[in-house]
């Protein structure tokens, strides 16, 4: 089976299954939509044919009829139909198809066997078939529009790609990007992905020329494993940005707490971060994003400077203030590049960075390529209002020499038409225009972001392989045992099989200690009473055996105060190993202050997970509380990551909470999961 997919996209005549005379029908709007297309095109309606109209009965007789070659067979016919219309189809020589129609596995049992019976033909044909259940495909450079959506032709040619899960998200995510000034080389609605996945695209988008930035949007992840690989290697040539769906669908809470904080949509975002995707939160981010990367793209940097000139302080306090807060660096220009600023600028405006001209002049060229020109700088971001009267932008930026000096933002205020003008001539230069502060720090960020990324990728240090945890079941005191061998503090302790043992214990260690319940099966003893902290006395000790009533415990030296973490790692069902860090105890979970990245991870990325976290601040002395040392954190969570990898039995691995004190890292509580114990 060819896995080509230039028949789907790139094809030399096109065949609409199902053409409707009705204008209310499929069949009518798909070919209406491709009556654009400047290859051959032919519409099939078995039961009204008209060959001097164009219509014939049947492919092969269409392309008798003609004497040409259909790549495309669009169907526009229900369900129970497709199946044999696609072999027919492929007998007649086409080798691509889109099924737009619904009516399949979604409707129950008459649906799964029309659905069943589609794929049947599809793998033994070889051809590829995009949906069903999508409004279809467009590609605008290639005048083809295989979409019944109204509107769809509109779309501009361009170099941004959409990848959607959905029809409509992929039409709407169109529409706003060309309402922002851009165009689309292609755009894809995958459906129920019988045949192609986003994957598949994904591929084909790494050898486009046409295309120079994707996005994509994921509604499921049916191949982890897959979607990661294509990813890289497509990130690799190509900016890709990626909005995910199910933020609040965390559905049900796996056993740990590690696998509660774990959901799908925080994995499957830090799995996309992995694969050097920029992610954001909404469509309006998407777009502002995908605006500037499509354009510019900056090098690999492990933290980027960006420049500020403004032409207005105002909104440029807006846009310095939101990169800010987004970890943008903004660093101070250099002397000379000050020194030489204060030559073009009045006295009182602030020229630090950011820039602010206090109304631009003759000089804005010159401003704009002083700053760029500074060696902390790597990237420019410009707002200004339009003012024909004073300055013309666009032609500022290109006297400056941008992009070709230096990759820059420019965002542009002011009536409709003047920024409409404005913008078509910056995107003509190659430099990405937006139209509100916020919007230029999208574009930002997603640069900034996608520089990172990439510098992070190519520092990785090799990862050592992992030390296997011993086989069978772990309780405490050995999944303990087995972190001290991993170079983890734990506290001392003793394992204790009667009371005797137990009170020895307390004296051995001095007071106070905790007494836990010591059994592999349990999990999270405090739910079962199992834990007694603070005990000092003999007296204390029999109390707590009492009460929790187990043959077997472990007494263990408390821990000094300190700040709780949780560091645990997991076979994630979608993309297996992952590691995850976040604040320690119940806070971790009522929060969702977490970070999460793909296993093994590297001491270097690891060492970085902490910064994060919202409440990253708790670890860097905090009122005089414990700092971090995140070198030490980053081999220590490298090695639990391995650690997993090579121990293919072991489901999860978590210590909750590991400590921070005045004297280091100390694990209070560990839990190892077998394989067979997670899937009981």
């Amino acid at each position: 089976m060819t896995k080509d997919l230039t028949p789907l996209f790139a094809p030399s005549g096109v065949v609409v299954v199902g053409a409707s005379r009705q204008g209310n029908k499929l069949g009518a709007a798909m070919a209406r939509s491709l009556a654009g297309f400047p290859g051959v095109r032919a519409l099939v309606n078995s039961r009204n044919p008209d060959p001097a109209a164009g219509v014939f009965a049947s492919v092969a007789e269409a392309r008798a009829h003609t004497g040409a070659d259909f790549d495309l067979a669009v169907l526009c016919i229900p369900a129970a139909a497709c199946a044999e219309a696609l072999a027919e189809a492929a007998a007649s020589g086409c080798r691509a198809a889109l099924v737009c129609a619904g009516g399949f596995g979604e409707i129950g049992p008459d649906g799964l066997e029309a659905e069943r019976a589609l794929r049947r033909v599809a793998e033994e044909t070889g051809v590829r078939l995009l949906g069903p259940n999508t409004s279809g495909f467009l590609a605008p450079g290639r005048g083809l529009v295989a979409s019944f959506v109204p509107g769809a032709a509109t779309v501009p040619s361009g170099g941004i790609a959409v990848v959607a899960a959905s029809g409509g998200v992929n039409h709407a995510l169109a529409f706003e990007l060309a309402a922002a000034g851009n165009g689309l080389s292609l755009g894809v609605g995958i459906g129920a992905g019988l045949d192609v996945a986003a994957t598949d695209v994904l591929l084909h988008l790494a050898e486009d020329p046409e295309t120079t930035a994707v996005a994509l949007h994921l509604e499921s992840v049916p191949d982890g494993s897959r979607l990661v690989a294509v990813l890289r290697r497509l990130t690799a040539v190509k900016p890709v940005v990626a909005l995910v769906v199910g933020r609040t669908d965390i559905g049900d809470f796996a056993r740990s707490h590690t696998g509660a904080l774990a959901t799908s949509w925080r994995t499957t975002r830090a799995a996309l971060r992995a694969a050097g995707a920029v992610v954001v939160d909404d469509e309006r981010e998407l777009v502002d994003a995908l605006t500037a990367l499509s354009r510019v793209r900056l090098r690999p940097a492990a933290e980027p400077g960006l420049g500020i000139v403004t032409a207005q302080a105002g909104p440029g306090l807006l846009l310095t203030d939101r990169t800010r807060a987004d970890g943008v660096r903004v660093p101070e220009l250099s002397a000379a590049t000050r020194a030489r600023l204060g030559e073009l600028l009045p006295p009182l405006t602030f020229q630090r960075n950011p820039v602010d001209t206090g109304r631009p002049g003759e000089t804005f060229p010159t401003l704009l390529e002083t700053v760029t020109a500074d060696e902390r700088i790597d990237l420019l971001a410009v707002y200004a209002l339009t003012e024909p009267d004073t300055v013309d932008l666009a032609a500022a930026v290109e006297e400056a020499g941008l992009p070709s000096a230096a990759p820059a933002v420019v965002a542009v205020g002011g009536p409709d038409e003047e920024v409409r003008e404005q913008r078509a001539r910056l995107h003509k230069l190659g430099v990405p225009a937006l139209t509100t502060p916020s919007a230029a720090a999208n574009a930002v960020r997603a640069l900034v972001t996608d520089a990172r990324q990439r510098a992070e990728r190519g520092s990785d240090e090799e990862i050592a392989s992992g030390r296997p945890l011993p086989p069978g079941p772990l309780d405490e005191h050995a999944a303990k045992t087995f972190l001290e061998k991993l170079g983890i503090r734990t506290p001392r302790r003793r394992p204790c099989d009667s009371r005797e043992e137990a009170h020895r214990a307390l004296t051995e260690l001095g007071a106070p200690v905790a007494v836990k319940v010591l059994d592999a099966r349990i999990a999270h003893k405090t739910e079962v009473g199992g834990v007694r902290l603070d005990v000092r006395t003999p007296a204390d000790l029999d109390a707590a055996l009492d009460a929790i009533g187990a043959d077997r415990v472990l007494v263990e030296a408390m821990a000094p105060p300190g700040v709780d973490l949780v560091v645990g790692v997991r076979r994630d069902p979608v993309f297996g190993p992952v590691v995850l860090v976040g604040l320690g105890g119940t806070a971790a979970e009522a929060l969702a202050d977490v970070a999460i990245r793909l296993a093994p991870v590297s001491p270097a990325v690891a060492a970085a997970m902490p910064d994060e976290l919202a409440a990253g601040e708790l670890l860097r002395g905090w009122r005089g509380g414990p700092v971090l040392d995140q070198r030490k954190f980053g081999v220590l969570v490298s090695a639990l990551s391995a650690a997993l990898v090579a121990s293919p039995d072991v489901a999860e691995i978590e210590i909750n909470p590991l400590r921070l004190t005045a004297d280091g890292l100390i694990a209070l509580d560990a839990v190892v999961v077998r394989q067979e114990e997670h899937h009981a």
